[in-house]
C-alpha cells in the first residue's frame, strides 16, 4: 500500500474534476476516511499533505485522537448516538452527521457546558433510501430553523450520501438535490446557519459530487486499497 502515491492520485482526480466544472482545485477539500486503517497509516496521510481526517465510529476516532491529537482537522462522518456526543464535541472540527433535532440539542448542551461552539453539518437523505440516515428533504427549512435557535452550535452546511449502486445520472441527481436544498436554506438567512460546505461524494462517486458543488469529499478505499 503506497499511501503517498494514492494521495497524489486522488488529489489529481479532485483537481481534474474541479477544472471540468470550472472550479478552483482549492475549493474542494479531501477528507481522508481512516476507519479501516490504524493510526500509523493515518499519520502517513497527514505526512502526504492531507489535513483532514474522517472517522465513522466514535471509538475509532478516540483511538486515533490519542495517537495523533490535534495534528489533523478531525471530522466525525458516521452516525452519532446522543450518549456519545460528550466524547467528540470540542475534539472534532466538524460533525457531518447531524440528522435529528434531538442530536443537535445534545451537541448544543455539551458545547454550552464546555464553553465552546461546535461546527456541524445537517445530514439529509436526498435519495429517500430506507437504509440511509438523514432528515427528509421536506423537513429542511424547519430543521435548519430549529437548529438555528440552539446555542453552542454553528451550521456550516449539509451532508448526504448517494445510493451505492446508482448510475452517474442518479448519483448526480442526489448531489444536485443537496445543492438545491442548500440554496433554499441559505435564502432564509437563519442566524448561525451558513451554507459554506457541501459534504458529498466518496471513493466511487466523488468526481460526480465535485461537478455538483461538493466542497468536502470523504474518500477512504481509494486511498488505502492495496
Amino acid at each position: 500500500m503506497n499511501i503517498p502515491a494514492s494521495v497524489n492520485s486522488v488529489m489529481e482526480r479532485i483537481a481534474a474534476a474541479a477544472a471540468s466544472a470550472n472550479r478552483a482545485p482549492g475549493s474542494v477539500r479531501l477528507v481522508a476516511v481512516t476507519k479501516t486503517v490504524d493510526a500509523a497509516c493515518a499519520k502517513q496521510v497527514l505526512d502526504a499533505g492531507v489535513s483532514d481526517l474522517g472517522e465513522n465510529r466514535v471509538q475509532c476516532f478516540l483511538d486515533k485522537y490519542e495517537a495523533l491529537g490535534d495534528a489533523p482537522r478531525w471530522h466525525l462522518i458516521g452516525h452519532l448516538q446522543t450518549n456519545k456526543v460528550k466524547y467528540v464535541v470540542g475534539k472534532v472540527s466538524l460533525i457531518h452527521s447531524v440528522d435529528t433535532l434531538h442530536l443537535a440539542e445534545a451537541i448544543s448542551a455539551k458545547a454550552v457546558s464546555a464553553g465552546i461552539c461546535q461546527d456541524i453539518l445537517l445530514q439529509f437523505n436526498i435519495s429517500g433510501e430506507a437504509s440511509k440516515s438523514g432528515a427528509a428533504k421536506e423537513e429542511a427549512l424547519h430543521f435548519a430553523q430549529s437548529v438555528s435557535a440552539l446555542p453552542g452550535v454553528t451550521v456550516r452546511g449539509l451532508m448526504t450520501m448517494a445510493p451505492l449502486l446508482a448510475d452517474e445520472a442518479e448519483t448526480r441527481a442526489v448531489f444536485s438535490g443537496l445543492r438545491t436544498l442548500s440554496e433554499k436554506i441559505a435564502a432564509e438567512k437563519f442566524p448561525g446557519v451558513f451554507m459554506e460546505e457541501l459534504s458529498m461524494g466518496m471513493s466511487g462517486d466523488f468526481e460526480a459530487a465535485i461537478k455538483e458543488g461538493a466542497t468536502l469529499v470523504r474518500v477512504g478505499s481509494a486511498l488505502f486499497r492495496d
